[in-house]
């Protein structure tokens, strides 16, 4: 059934197109069904759900930074399972080579031809585990796959599959033999998140679940490659209103007039930042983005793409408290 109506938000006025509620339910049952199968595994961490499928719907990639043993594994086969699609996993090491992930071509003697052996890459959620330790030959090998959703190997360019997310981890701790990811390849994930420890209560039960041996919950299949174009098509129709995006563009571009940054974000910054908000309030149930959505997702797509200036970084400063400051200072907007 469709309902034409005019919805206004507090600070926010904008007219909604005509929705279909049935359709609308559904999806929010969809949604809703995704976070209960991947919160049973993963224990309180909502928020880094929400935002691993943000990065679903928008075809993006995400860089997990933080210590080991917060999960980041477990919440990557969470997500492989509730989307019901393939996992790989990749241990990045300094003598991997690119044609380890991607896959290379090995003779069959009974036809006498080579033939393509898929690598690792081939899968729908590749977890690639320490990536700062491989080489940039290498990086730059899972850089064509993360971009172009393809593999080149003996000229020809094989797709991957859809949806195709790279989960990339490093430890912000051990830097030694490591080879730092420059700018540009940073700048391809859609966002950068740390789990951090968990509350009390969640790390509680995390506890009694492995100290009394009991089995790891099997996450429950979600979601279809078709539900997840169903949902990417639902957020490609959310509205933003014109005041919204003005506000949206007037933050990214603050940060490349701050004194503390040698290095603003760039306009690939704020499509990512656009389409993620859209994303995000699908997810919430809306069909509209509020200014709300863009502070909510400004620190994971906005800070691994800063560079700090040097005084900036002997005074310890952060990119997190800089762009702290800028949203504090960037008007928001308010209904007239």
């Amino acid at each position: 059934m469709l309902v034409p109506r005019r919805r206004y938000h507090p600070g926010i006025c904008m007219p909604e197109a005509d929705i279909d509620l049935t359709v609308r339910d559904a999806l929010n049952a969809l949604v809703a069904s995704c976070f209960a199968a991947i919160g049973e595994v993963v224990v309180g961490q909502h928020a880094s759900i929400e935002l691993l499928l943000v990065a679903v719907l928008c075809d993006g990639h995400v860089l997990l930074e933080d210590v080991p043993g917060t999960g980041k594994t477990s919440l990557a086969k969470a997500l492989a399972g509730a989307l019901h699609v393939s996992f790989r996993r990749i241990q990045f090491t300094p003598d991997l080579l690119p044609s380890d992930i991607t896959g290379s071509s090995i003779y069959n003697q009974q036809t006498h031809a080579f033939e393509f052996r898929p690598g690792p890459l081939f899968g729908s959620v590749v977890l690639a585990d320490e990536i700062n330790r491989a080489t940039p030959r290498t990086q730059s090998a899972l850089l064509e796959a993360m971009e172009e959703r393809q593999v080149t190997a003996d000229g020809n360019s094989l797709p991957l599959p859809n949806p195709f997310i790279v989960l990339a981890t490093q430890n912000p701790l051990e830097l030694e033999g490591t080879f730092p990811l420059p700018e540009a390849q940073l700048d391809r994930f859609l966002f950068q998140l740390r789990l951090g420890y968990p509350a009390l209560a969640d790390e509680r039960a995390i506890v009694l679940r492995n100290a009394r041996g009991a089995s790891v919950p099997r996450v429950k299949p979600c979601w279809s490659a078709a539900d997840v174009q169903r949902l990417r098509a639902q957020a490609e129709r959310v509205h933003v209103a014109d005041d919204v995006h003005t506000y949206l563009l007037e933050l990214v571009r603050s940060t490349r007039s701050c004194d503390e940054l040698v290095l603003g974000a760039s306009p690939r910054a704020s499509i990512a930042l656009y389409r993620a908000a859209c994303a995000l309030a699908c997810l919430r149930g809306r069909d509209f983005v509020t200014p709300d959505d863009i502070k909510a997702l400004a620190a994971p797509v906005l800070c691994h793409r800063l560079c700090l200036a040097h005084e900036a970084r002997m005074a310890g400063r952060t990119p997190a408290a800089i762009l702290a400051q800028l949203i504090e200072r960037v008007a928001v907007p308010v209904e007239a």
